[in-house]
C-alpha cells in the first residue's frame, strides 16, 4: 500500500522569525518518496511557509485520511496564544499578539491523527520556541496523540537578533539522501549525533522527543541520564547488557481486548463505511448507558461518528453531529473559546459548506449561524461567511 508524506515548514516573516524553517525543504524534497515514507511508493505533499491555518488543516486532513502509512516532517517554531496558553505552530503572518488567529493550533494535529491505525503514523519535528513557550513545554510536553510515533527535538530561542538553523531536520534529510531509511528510532539517534557536530550545545540544551507507543516503556540507567529530562519523554537507552534470566513456562496470557478504534479504521480503509458507523454508534450507546448524556465518553463517540460521516461523503450528517457536539459541550459549561468547542463549530461550518442539497443546507444554516454568534472562532469573518451563504441559498427558493 502506498504511503503518504507531508513536508511542512513554517515560520513567521520579519522580526518574529526564530528559525529558517524553509531552508530544509530543498534537502527533504531531494529524497526519493519511497525513502521518505519507508514504503514501496509514496505521495509527497510539500507546504512551505503557509499563510493561513485553514490551508495547513486542509493538507493535514487530506494526509490523515489517506490509506497506508503517514509520515509528517515538520519544521518551524512554536508560540503560545496569550488567552488560552496553548502552543501554536507559527505561520508566515504570525506575531506574538496574533498567534491565536494566525497560528496553527498544535492540538489540531492530535485531532486529525486520532482515528488513524495505531503505529501507522509518525511525526518527525525540528521546532524552536520563544522563552515563554520553552518554559511551558518543560512542564507540558508536546504530544501527538496515542498510537502516533513522535521523534525530534525542541530548541530554546536563539540568541537575540539571530535566526537558528534546523540542524536536526537537515541531518535527517542528509541521512535519507543516502537512499536508505533506517528504523525511525535509529534515524532519530543518527540525526541527533550528526546535528550535535554542528551544534555541540544541542545535546545539553534541547528537549529530545522519542515517543513510540508501539514499544514497551523503557528506562534510562541512572549512570546515563537523558540529554534533557522532561516528564513523559524517554531518551533512547544504550543497548542493554545481556543478563542471564531463568525462564519459566507459563500458560499464554489471554488475548488483549479488541481496539474499537482499530476496527473502525480498518472498516473505513476497506470502504465499509456503514459498518464503521454502526460500530461507533454501538459504542456511543454503551457510553450513554454507562455514563449518561453529555459525558466525555459519549461526546468522544459522537465526534467519531461525525468524522465517519465525513469519510463516507455524507456532509449533511457530519454537520448535524458536529452541531450537536458543540451544543452538548456548551450545555456542559465549556467556554465558547474552548478549543474543543471551537473545533466542533469549525467542522460543522466546513461540512455545511459541502452539502450539495440546497434545501438541507438551508435547514441547517440558521442553527450554524446561531452557534457562530456564540462561538466566532479564530477565523475572522466566519459568521459573515455563514450569513452570506445562507442568503444565497434562500435566494434560490
Amino acid at each position: 500500500m502506498p504511503g503518504t508524506v507531508l513536508l511542512l515548514a513554517a515560520s513567521p516573516t520579519g522580526k518574529s522569525c526564530l528559525v529558517d524553517a524553509a531552508s530544509v525543504l530543498p534537502i527533504l524534497a531531494a529524497v526519493a518518496p519511497d525513502v521518505l515514507s519507508g514504503t514501496d511508493t509514496a505521495n509527497v505533499v510539500e507546504l512551505a511557509d503557509p499563510l493561513e491555518p485553514q490551508a495547513v488543516l486542509t493538507r493535514l486532513r487530506a494526509a490523515a485520511t489517506a490509506p497506508g502509512p503517514l509520515t509528517v516532517f515538520l519544521t518551524g517554531q512554536l508560540q503560545l496564544d496569550r488567552r488560552q496558553r496553548l502552543p501554536h505552530l507559527a505561520l508566515a503572518r504570525t506575531t506574538p499578539a496574533t498567534v491565536r488567529y494566525t497560528g496553527f493550533p498544535w492540538h489540531w494535529i492530535r485531532e486529525e491523527l486520532r482515528l488513524r491505525t495505531p503505529g501507522s503514523t509518525a511525526v518527525v519535528v525540528d521546532l524552536h520556541t520563544d522563552a515563554e513557550t520553552w518554559q511551558h513545554l518543560a512542564v507540558q510536553p508536546l504530544t501527538v496523540g496515542p498510537g502516533t510515533l513522535l521523534y525530534g527535538r525542541v530548541a530554546p530561542p536563539p540568541p537575540r537578533r539571530a535566526v537558528a538553523a534546523p540542524t536536526y531536520m537537515k541531518s535527517v534529510a542528509t541521512i535519507l539522501r543516502s537512499g536508505h531509511r533506517p528504523p525511525l528510532a535509529h534515524l532519530h539517534q543518527q540525526a541527533l549525533t550528526r546535528s550535535s557536530g554542528e551544534d555541540p550545545e544541542a545535546a545539553r540544551r534541547d528537549i529530545v522527543l522519542a515517543v513510540d507507543p508501539t514499544q514497551p516503556m523503557q528506562t534510562t540507567p541512572p549512570a546515563q541520564p537523558p540529554m534533557h529530562p522532561v516528564p513523559g519523554f524517554q531518551q533512547a537507552p544504550p543497548p542493554p547488557v545481556p543478563v542471564p534470566v531463568r525462564v519459566s513456562v507459563a500458560p499464554p496470557p489471554p488475548p488483549p481486548p479488541s481496539d474499537p478504534h482499530a476496527e473502525i479504521t480498518a472498516a473505513v480503509e476497506s470502504g465499509r463505511h456503514a459498518e464503521a458507523a454502526e460500530l461507533a454508534g454501538r459504542r456511543e450507546q454503551e457510553a450513554l448507558r454507562a455514563h449518561g448524556p453529555g459525558a466525555d465518553e459519549v461526546v468522544h463517540w459522537m465526534e467519531v461518528r461525525a468524522d465517519l460521516a465525513m469519510f463516507a461523503g455524507d456532509a449533511e450528517l457530519s454537520c448535524r453531529i458536529w452541531l450537536a457536539v458543540a451544543d452538548v459541550r456548551l450545555a456542559a459549561g465549556q467556554e465558547p473559546g474552548a478549543p474543543a468547542v471551537e473545533a466542533a463549530v469549525d467542522r460543522a461550518h466546513h461540512q455545511w459548506g459541502r452539502i450539495g442539497d440546497s434545501e438541507r443546507a438551508r435547514e441547517l444554516g440558521p442553527a450554524l449561524a446561531d452557534l457562530r454568534l456564540r462561538v466566532p472562532g479564530r477565523r475572522q469573518g466566519a459568521l459573515d461567511d455563514v450569513q452570506r451563504h445562507l442568503s444565497r441559498l434562500q435566494a434560490q427558493v
